[in-house]
């Protein structure tokens, strides 16, 4: 884990830990093989490329005078252009070492890497123009041009195709880094889910070690659902477990209380060779939300405001009515269809209009089509008393209250299209938690209502990861995680990913 603290700073997706091997430096301790043969082969092959451009671009004008004719007398020998050729590839190689590019951490985006190339190249190519007007050396202005526009094109590409390559090897956990957290707090699950979600970044935890041995299993929610990641020990027991298993990395995210332990730590790694990083406490605060700024040259430590306020509420909104409307135009007959054959099947009213708990706890009524017997809803306390089942998240799979279309509808989610009417209403959204009945608000625990912080959803990583399936602090842990993570990114997958957990009915009843 490298320059996290940067990254951070930059609004970068983030990286919750910063580096203690060297406090001058935020790059990652690792061995000199490890860290110093790559960035070499990596600055080679970038003056290749770099050497390679020029030589094509000499061939595009004057050897298939692509800009238009030129004329014999005025052709030029490549030797002529050998100096100026490797002084690009200097100049520029030259620039990509100061600007970092050897050093970025690997959760730096493309566009963040791409960014840097494009701004090296044009600087060395910049310096080559000047030097070749004063020195009055007067080719054809279009190789320079060609030159330019070939180069950021070839590095670019081998930097895409690269990371392709690197991705592919690390989701098939070849060549990852072994990472062990130390602690189990709000900041190391959160480094342990970011590291779940994102297997393309080459990092596979093994585990976490705590003070203590946990009172029950840990669970984490992630966008690839509920994980448990594996307590391979005490804190007294840490040395004992490097020296026996082949850990790459260590991320302590220990309490404030437990500094001395912290160097401890530390120094242990350093003896083994370990690479390690802390998570500082300043990120106890609030996790991803602090904000860091400065002031006379002094440091300010802020939390940042929901991720779901502002520009990003809008965004969201925007998509909920293009969704919904879309939706509801689109399978108008099929409704019409569904609520005819609710009438010929049993009695009772089309829709089935519920009360629910929304965003802050505020109660709204959900529509959906009528899937069970008219009065079903005076059964369930007897049915849950005869089943032993709790009233949060109350689903049996065969339960006798559904009718024989209901069945159907319930099979494939067809019993929700009504709640589109909702999502027009603003009461729901397309995507978010699952809203709750008051009687399951009634019976949560503290950390429970923090799933009430934004718009439940007509779908969710709850939906896409089990359904009636998963036990409800599973869900829970699901919906807190979307809570702390939206993004319209997020929200496209989900969707997505409903579509064949829809068509296949898994976890439906």
């Amino acid at each position: 884990m490298r320059d996290a603290a940067t990254a951070t700073q930059r609004g970068r997706e983030p990286g919750l830990v910063v580096h203690a091997s060297d406090v001058g430096s935020p790059r990652r301790r690792r061995s000199w093989r490890r860290n110093w043969l790559p960035r070499v082969a990596q600055a080679a092959f970038d003056g290749t490329l770099l050497a390679a451009a020029f030589w094509l671009a000499y061939h595009l004008r004057y050897r298939w005078e692509f800009g238009g004719d030129v004329p014999s007398f005025f052709v030029q020998p490549f030797e002529a252009f050998l100096g100026r050729s490797a002084l690009f590839v200097s100049l520029t190689l030259l620039v990509f070492t100061l600007r970092g590019l050897y050093r970025l951490p690997r959760w730096t985006s493309f566009l963040d890497e791409a960014s840097i190339i494009a701004s090296g190249v044009t600087t060395g190519m910049a310096l080559v123009i000047l030097y070749s007007f004063l020195s009055r050396f007067s080719p054809s202005r279009l190789i320079f041009i060609y030159a330019w526009i070939l180069a950021i094109a070839f590095l670019v590409t081998q930097r895409l195709v690269g990371r392709w390559i690197r991705a592919w090897l690390w989701t098939h956990e070849r060549g990852v880094d072994r990472v062990v957290i130390i602690g189990s707090g709000p900041a190391a699950r959160r480094i342990m889910q970011y590291l779940y979600n994102h297997p393309r970044l080459g990092y596979r935890v093994l585990g976490y070690i705590d003070l203590v041995p946990p009172d029950e299993t840990l669970a984490l929610g992630t966008e690839r659902g509920v994980v448990q990641p594996p307590f391979l020990g005490t804190l007294d027991e840490a040395v004992a477990l490097f020296r026996a298993t082949q850990v790459d990395e260590v991320i302590v995210a220990l309490p404030p209380a437990h500094h001395d332990r912290v160097l401890e730590i530390v120094e242990q790694c350093r003896e083994l060779d370990i690479a390690f990083s802390l998570v500082p406490d300043l990120f106890e605060l609030a996790l991803d939300r602090v904000q860091i700024s400065e002031v006379a040259g002094l440091p300010l430590i802020g939390i940042k405001e929901s991720a779901l306020q502002g520009w990003n509420w809008w965004i969201k909104r925007t998509m909920d009515l293009l969704i919904a409307s879309t939706v509801l135009v689109l399978t108008a007959p099929l409704m019409l269809l569904i609520a005819i054959a609710i009438k010929l099947d049993s009695p009772g009213p089309v829709l089935f209009r519920q009360t629910r708990i929304g965003k802050g706890g505020k109660p709204f009524t959900l529509y959906k089509f009528r899937s069970m017997v008219d009065g079903a809803h005076k059964q369930q306390e007897a049915l849950r008393r005869s089943t032993g089942r709790s009233a949060l998240l109350f689903k049996l799979r065969d339960d006798p209250r559904v009718t024989r279309v209901g069945r159907i509808l319930r099979r494939t989610s067809l019993d929700e299209l009504p709640q589109f009417f909702n999502v027009l209403k603003g009461e729901m959204s397309v995507v978010g938690p699952r809203p709750p009945v008051p009687e399951e608000v009634a019976e949560y625990q503290s950390w429970h209502l923090q799933r009430l912080l934004v718009t439940p959803g007509l779908t969710g990583l709850w939906q896409v990861n089990g359904r009636s399936d998963l036990s409800f602090d599973e869900m829970v842990r699901l919906d807190l995680y979307y809570v702390e993570n939206w993004s319209p990114w997020l929200d496209l997958k989900v969707m997505l990913r409903t579509v064949p957990v829809v068509l296949t009915g898994r976890g439906a009843y």
